[in-house]
């Protein structure tokens, strides 16, 4: 006679439990990508605190959204190829941003530009860039 381990007793419990914490982060990592978004696009600037990398890719934003001053083009950047860490937060990136038509301009890397939202796609005809405030085209 032998008696039930205690993965069969507990293991489908224990995953469970697992799998709603997992979907509990991610549903709070949304949420938050989507509150600063938000900020972002309302108050036009950058807006702290700002989501982190991991939180950012865990809601399902792969790409941020990125306006260059000189050439005024929007632009997306892949965050999954991003070199930092990932528990740096989405507005210190802001300093590493550079525009490359602007750099090949000048000959030399130019790096004025501002982030304006985290999105989910990249920037497309039919997924145009993000406004700044509604009335902005």
């Amino acid at each position: 006679m032998g008696t039930k381990s205690r993965e069969t007793i507990y293991g489908s419990s224990v995953r469970a439990a697992a799998e709603r914490a997992a979907e509990a982060r991610q549903e709070a990592d949304r949420l938050a990508v989507e509150a600063w978004n938000k900020r972002m696009l309302g108050f036009q600037g950058p807006a702290q605190p700002s989501p982190a990398l991991g939180d950012a890719l865990n809601a399902g934003y792969g790409y941020l959204e990125v306006r260059c001053l000189g050439c005024n083009t929007h632009q997306t950047v892949a965050l999954d190829i991003v070199r930092r860490p990932k528990t740096t937060p989405i507005h210190e990136l802001e300093r590493y941003m550079r525009c490359k038509d602007c750099s090949e301009v000048r000959g030399y890397p130019y790096k004025r530009s501002h982030l304006v939202a985290l999105r989910p796609t990249k920037i497309t005809a039919s997924d145009p860039p993000s406004t700044w405030w509604p009335g902005e085209r």
